[in-house]
């Protein structure tokens, strides 16, 4: 089923080729001087060297949009204003309350592989892990309601030299005693004491150090330890997913010692493309169009001067698995901005080995880092990064507070529920409602409020919905037949949720989840304005039903919106 903007753009975009020729972009976006409104004019009279106004009535008379508007008119340079008929609002209206999936497209299924996450194994996870978890979660979660098939892909360091330390580390404290260390949460101070002794003792070094050579000849019992350690990480990691609210599962780790036995053939055939040359020592690849600020070629080194392999061959491992074995046609790296440039090269020797070839592409989805209040890079008060588990709980301590506040008579068992959605809900929101490429600010105050650009105030404008259908007795309408459109209020309710289509066929490819979570407080601000101008339980007759039938489809793209955004939406609060 298409939506308003594409069908007036089509029919737009064949007048314009009417007038000028070819193909022109008809530009069409709501407007606040009418519904919609089109710019394509000012671009086709630059091609055509005409005037703007001019092309644009020539446009108006070619594209015969009598049956969907009730006015159309040519404003200030060349803009073409488009009013709807009030009937065909509540047409579309009928067909997105009817339909399954909210009036979305279901688009060709691909095979969608998303790398996210990614703790350190013996490593706590930060504040720093909370973007890439947050943002992988929603591209899964969107992806997934659209269709694809996606592959979750959690990509955890468990792989190299710091494993010797940690396994001596583990044997020095008795394998009972570290396992519950480790499940306890501890894994920080796990790692600062293997650290330490490391930097103290040089008995203890040379220990860390065979251990390194026999984790990477395969011995079984050092193989034993590390597995101990992985699987007590692991555990970990697990509690604090499902304190979020994310869809990792233990099926998803995939961490870099997968790739361990597919090293050798990967450089065996970067070597056969001849594309592997050796450079001081080393064994690298210079994919084309990267070079430092001398101009010197960029390498990746595919194998270090003592044999060994580092991060470069195992994600050129890693893009070859997920292309080859997984069959992926889409790759999202969910990791942060500063690794911009390294994807990039691995992306581009990808495919110039023959590895990423169309239709396959491979995406860096780059996000920006999480701010304290001063503007740095958020630390604890010993000057720590922030452990994630401990903002997830001061989260839930906070809206616990907010909650009681909000409504004192919930009973202890769903205060406790409202409470977790809330306060995790405005931990992802604040995260999501921000420009990915872009850092942001920390503040609990600002995300748990109820009032603005909030999570909390969206789940507040859902709960409110669905009081009107508890007070009333009724459940929500779900075979509706017929809308009657008359009141302004109605008109822009209409309007705001015939949008939602839309902002799901451009979300699936560009992946800026604060343009959804734009449109949803855009959504939840116009009902917000329905609500108070229009009555609903009180009228009667077509109006009644036409506004519970805007009341329920709203509720319904709400709890939808947020939930692509992995927030929960109380039925109240």
């Amino acid at each position: 089923m298409a939506d308003l903007k594409v069908v007036l753009s089509e029919r737009l975009g064949r007048a314009f080729e009417a007038v000028a020729g070819d193909g022109v972009d008809p530009v069409v976006r709501r407007s606040q001087h009418a519904d919609y409104q089109a710019d394509g004019a000012l671009a086709a009279a630059r091609r055509m060297k005409s005037n703007p106004r001019e092309v644009a009535a020539q446009v108006v008379e070619q594209a015969a949009l009598d049956d969907l508007c009730a006015s159309v008119e040519v404003s200030g340079p060349g803009f073409i204003n488009l009013s709807l008929r009030d009937d065909v609002l509540a047409r579309f209206v009928v067909e997105v309350a009817r339909a399954d999936r909210l009036g979305v497209a279901a688009p060709t299924p691909e095979t969608v592989v998303i790398d996210y996450s990614a703790p350190n194994v013996a490593k706590e996870m930060h504040a720093g892990h909370l973007r890439s978890t947050i943002i992988g979660d929603a591209a899964v979660r969107l992806l997934e309601w659209l269709g694809h098939r996606v592959i979750r892909q959690n990509h955890i360091g468990d792989w190299g030299t710091p494993f010797g330390m940690l396994i001596e580390h583990l044997l020095d404290l008795g394998e009972d005693e570290a396992a519950h260390e480790l499940s306890i949460g501890d894994l920080n101070g796990f790692y600062r004491a293997a650290r330490v002794k490391f930097d103290a003792s040089e008995e203890f070094k040379q220990r860390a150090r065979r251990r390194v050579v026999l984790l990477q000849s395969g011995d079984a019992d050092t193989l034993h330890l590390w597995r101990l350690l992985i699987g007590e990480s692991q555990k970990y990691f697990m509690t604090v997913y499902d304190q979020l609210r994310v869809r990792l599962t233990d099926e998803d780790f995939a961490g870099e010692s997968m790739y361990n036995d597919q090293l050798i053939s990967v450089v065996a055939e970067l070597e056969h493309a001849g594309m592997a040359k050796e450079s001081d020592g080393a064994l690298c690849v210079f994919p084309n169009g990267f070079s430092g600020r001398d101009g010197v070629p960029q390498p990746l080194i595919v194998r270090k001067r003592d044999g060994g392999y580092g991060y470069d061959s195992t994600d050129l491992a890693t893009i070859r698995y997920r292309l080859h074995t997984l069959g992926a046609t889409r790759l999202l790296y969910v990791v942060g901005s500063p690794q911009h440039q390294h994807l990039e090269m691995v992306f581009q020797t990808a495919r110039e080995v023959g590895w990423l070839v169309s239709p396959a592409r491979a995406e860096h989805i780059g996000h920006g880092s999480v701010l304290g209040k001063d503007g740095k890079m958020l630390r604890s008060r010993a000057g720590e990064s922030v452990r994630l588990i401990d903002l997830i709980e001061e989260a839930m301590a906070r809206a616990t507070a907010a909650v009681v506040e909000k409504n004192p008579d919930l009973d202890e068992a769903t205060r406790a529920t409202v409470a977790h959605a809330v306060g995790v809900g405005a931990v992802k929101y604040a995260d999501l409602s921000t420009d990915r490429g872009k850092d942001y600010v920390l503040d609990f105050d600002r995300m748990l409020s109820f009032d603005g650009n909030t999570a909390p105030y969206l789940q507040y404008a859902h709960a409110r919905i669905r009081s009107i259908f508890r007070r009333a007795g009724i459940e929500p309408p779900e075979a509706v037949d017929r809308v009657v459109i008359t009141a302004p209020p109605e008109r822009s309710l209409a309007l705001a949720v015939l949008e939602f289509s839309g902002v799901i066929g451009e979300l699936e490819q560009n992946l800026e989840f604060h343009r959804l979570a734009g449109y949803l407080f855009g959504l939840a601000t116009v009902f917000t304005g329905f609500y108070e101008q229009c009555q609903v339980l009180k009228t009667e007759g077509d109006v009644r039903e036409t506004r519970l039938v805007l009341c329920a489809l709203t509720a319904r793209i709400l709890a939808k919106g947020l939930d692509l955004l992995g927030i929960e939406a109380p039925e109240q609060l």
